[in-house]
């Protein structure tokens, strides 16, 4: 909008100069008036070009910062599923989870039938069942090779954290399911950029951009552990797996 604007006031500021000069302005001092109008048509092309370039310079900003942030939210979120699939809940305390990394193991399990003899009143009968045995067991860690979990609460290029926050909602009737969110708001990763442009990133509805107010990966309120980015900021592996 603020565009548009600048287009229009100079080509009626352009426009009106030159009815003055062709009509009122006496032939004398026409050629400073002319100086005088191409430093504005220089000034008003600057000002065009600044006007055009603006959104273009915050979007590139935008998605720089935005990538760093939610790579750090991608490590939260495969921590959080690391810690639900060892201890069966989601944890919602920062230090607790990054020692859960460097301390606990996953069990690697190896599922099998075998053949079981029942009795059934006066009668043996073989039964088959499906058995799954502990084979031995993986450091968690270990899938956070090369990667800065210890500082993955740590929001990038700010002094600020994550919010982190778990909850349980009832996926069926009787039955819970722990879930965790953590965001941070875009204003904070956003800050020292255009403020309009800033505002106008709070109240993105999704397509090419990040929803809502906040980076987000999970949710307190549904059994959900996607964050609230489009694809762009996936990699081919990820989409992959997400499909």
């Amino acid at each position: 909008m603020y565009t548009i604007l600048t287009i229009i006031a100079a080509v009626l500021v352009v426009g009106l100069l030159a009815y003055l000069i062709v009509n009122k302005i006496p032939k004398g001092i026409r050629p400073i008036i002319s100086i005088l109008l191409w430093v504005l048509i220089a000034f008003l092309g600057y000002s065009i070009y600044t006007a055009i370039m603006a959104p273009i310079a915050f979007n590139k900003e935008k998605v720089k910062r935005y990538s760093k942030v939610i790579d750090n939210l991608k490590m939260i979120r495969d921590a959080e599923l690391a810690h639900r699939q060892v201890t069966g809940v989601f944890t919602d305390k920062p230090g607790d989870l990054i020692k859960f990394i460097d301390t606990a193991k996953f069990a690697i399990t190896e599922t099998k039938n075998i053949v079981v003899q029942e009795q059934r009143g006066a009668l043996s009968i073989d039964v088959e069942k499906r058995v799954i045995d502990t084979i031995g067991f993986k450091d968690v860690r270990a899938d956070f090779a090369g990667r800065n979990y210890a500082n993955m609460f740590d929001v990038p290029g700010t002094n600020a954290k994550f919010d982190l926050q778990t909850s349980s909602v009832e996926k069926v009737q009787g039955i819970s399911a722990s879930v965790f969110e953590a965001k941070i708001d875009k204003a904070i990763v956003l800050e020292g950029l255009n403020k309009d442009f800033i505002r106008q990133e709070k109240e993105a509805l999704g397509g090419v951009d990040v929803r809502g107010e906040f980076i987000t990966v999970g949710s307190l309120e549904d059994v959900k552990t996607g964050g609230n980015w489009p694809p762009s900021y996936d990699t081919a592996e990820e989409k992959d797996k997400d499909e």
